[in-house]
């Protein structure tokens, strides 16, 4: 009973203390590209702290609160279906597909919260924000289809124990690991996909009227997205890893690129953006699907 406590406590800390190392080194990366020093690297953690310990000042009612709590109690739950080196927790039979479904509890908790602020802005940013997850869906579900119909299974588990030995699904659907890479990266919402958000649009969107520590645990909620997101392709494409710290080197290589991309492109427009996802990244999908189809 006690180990399993600790586990609980221990494995979220973990996605947590993940999250906040790439967001730290995401400035530092952000800044060398651009020729600057940037902030100290530890600088996320006195946000964070600052935003916790801040009083809010502002309140648009209960849902206006439980929304960045409902955001973060669903990615706390994502993280419990992710398998990691040495330990799967919420695993069996369609975690998978279950994880999918839990992964989009994020978006709708922001959304309930942000929708009672009668703020243009953050209305904008959460149809932005539900709109540009509508585009992703489809090619997500497309390359999920192939990679379960790959493992003829639906545990998660059981399709990184299948990619044991270097037999990653990055070489066996490389198709799909392209496209999934694209996915994730279009879910993190990085350049070009920083619509959600767009400070000189919007206003940072659906957090304009979030302050001390529901902003805060929307932070939090942010660095458990990264870890979710990233990890997911890890295990789907890359074969998960023997031990954590193999698991943190291939998370962050993945971050690495996705962030080196980040300083290149421009921002779409939602429009743009849900084209692009159902043009290019569907269609390289369908292809990879028809492969496994037809094997």
């Amino acid at each position: 009973m006690v180990s399993t406590i600790l586990i609980a406590i221990c494995v979220p800390l973990l996605a947590f203390a993940i999250g906040l190392t790439f967001i730290m080194f995401k400035l530092k990366i952000t800044a060398r590209v651009q020729r600057r020093y940037g902030p100290p690297i530890i600088q996320p953690i006195y946000n964070l702290l600052k935003l916790l310990l801040k009083e809010d000042n502002i309140s648009h009612g209960v849902i206006f609160s439980l929304g960045p709590i409902i955001a973060l109690a669903g990615s706390i739950l994502a993280v419990f279906f992710i398998p990691i080196p040495g330990l799967n927790l919420l695993t069996g039979s369609g975690d998978l597909i279950a994880l999918l479904y839990i992964m989009a509890i994020g978006s709708l908790g922001m959304a309930l919260g942000a929708g009672n602020t009668a703020n243009p802005n953050a209305s904008i940013g959460i149809s932005r924000a539900l709109t540009l997850m509508f585009g992703y869906d489809l090619p997500l579900v497309i390359i999920v289809i192939s990679v379960i119909l790959q493992y003829h299974t639906t545990n998660l588990a059981d399709i990184v124990a299948a990619q044991a030995n270097g037999h990653w699904t990055l070489w066996t659907l490389p198709l799909s690991a392209i496209v999934g890479f694209v996915v994730t990266y279009g879910a993190l919402g990085e350049h070009p996909f920083d619509i959600i958000t767009a400070p000189h649009e919007v206003a940072t969107g659906p957090m304009v009227e979030y302050g001390g520590k529901h902003l805060g645990f929307l932070m939090i909620n942010h660095m458990f997205h990264i870890y979710i997101e990233i990890a997911l392709f890890v295990d789907l494409f890359l074969g998960g890893a023997s031990n954590l710290f193999w698991f943190y080197i291939k998370m962050f290589g993945v971050f690495f690129i996705m962030m080196l991309c980040d300083e290149v492109f421009l921002r779409f427009k939602i429009d743009d953006a849900v084209r692009f996802f159902w043009k290019w990244p569907t269609v390289v999908a369908l292809i990879s699907l028809i492969i496994v189809l037809v094997k």
